[in-house]
């Protein structure tokens, strides 16, 4: 066996479809909670290569456990560590924008490379950093675009356009609506807190509009985008995302404003995560030969 895939519980379903992509063992991390809120983490056996699986979604909880999940499989016997996080946190802090703030960039990017030889996400959410390399020299990051687009095949009539929230997403948009054939346009957004957005979006007229983006948080700028959307004289076909960070109540409030159905992909667990990232993450694993 040239590899092992090893998970927490609570990734234990898509970790198990990435290691049947693979054709390799998927093996159990086991993390008890002490009552003082420590962690204990102990590794099954495992090959030389390991590749440890993690969604670092709600990461202050979960990287911990992750850096004592990589010391358990060095002392197994592991050589070669390769961490597979498909949602990678910290990564929006690139700079220090008022005096004293931490670049959390920098901070998550050095702990991460220390611990691990290689390290496989999906769409990180950079601004002004060019390369998740910069961040962890010889990271990979792969887009969901092509998956998302493979999902939405056939689901949208042939006038449909693709919505962005924002210039941000705009090359992301145009790679899912490339493959299917369809019109996209891009919002222009202005933030004024974490949860309040003006979003400005040229009239798009008597068609459906189906908004895109790489990560869904509160669902406000996509609130406020399909509001912008209706009054162009559009309708709202639901929304597609990679990364669905959406609590329930903010998922009750999407669902309020219309926007149904939305999809996203399973690199965080939830009812909207639909999409297996399997095919893609073992596709990329095999190409850079990581196991």
């Amino acid at each position: 066996m040239t590899a092992t895939l090893h998970a927490f519980a609570d990734d234990a379903a898509p970790a198990g479809r990435l290691a049947a992509a693979l054709g390799i063992a998927c093996v159990g991390l086991d993390s008890h909670r002490f009552p003082d809120g420590e962690h204990r983490v102990t590794a099954g056996e495992t090959t030389p290569t390991a590749l440890l699986y993690r969604t670092l979604a709600d990461p202050d909880a979960r990287l911990v456990e992750l850096l004592l999940a990589a010391d358990a499989l060095r002392r197994r016997g592991a050589t070669r560590l390769v961490l597979v996080a498909p949602f990678l946190p910290y990564m929006r802090q690139d700079t220090e924008f008022a005096p004293g703030e931490a670049v959390s960039q920098q901070v998550i990017g050095r702990l991460l490379g220390q611990a691990f030889d290689a390290v496989l996400t999906v769409d990180p959410h950079l601004h002004r950093t060019p390369d998740l390399a910069a961040v962890l020299p010889g990271a990979i990051s792969i887009s969901a675009a092509a998956t998302i687009a493979h999902a939405l095949r056939g689901m949208l009539p042939a006038d449909a356009v693709l919505v962005g929230p924002d210039a941000e997403s705009r090359p992301w948009v145009a790679a899912v609506a490339k493959p299917l054939g369809l019109h996209f346009m891009v919002a222009t957004k202005q933030r004024h807190g974490d949860r309040s957005v003006t979003i400005t979006l040229p009239p798009i007229g008597p068609r459906p509009a189906l908004l895109v983006d790489d990560m869904l948080s509160s669902g406000g700028t996509l609130i406020a985008c399909a509001q912008q959307i209706r009054a162009g004289g559009a309708t709202v076909a639901g929304a597609a995302v990679t990364h669905c960070l959406a609590s329930a109540a903010d998922l009750a409030s999407l669902g309020a404003a219309g926007i149904t159905p939305l999809i996203a992909s399973d690199s965080i667990p939830g009812p909207a995560a639909t999409i297996a990232l399997a095919p893609a993450l073992a596709a990329a694993i095999r190409q850079h030969g990581l196991t």
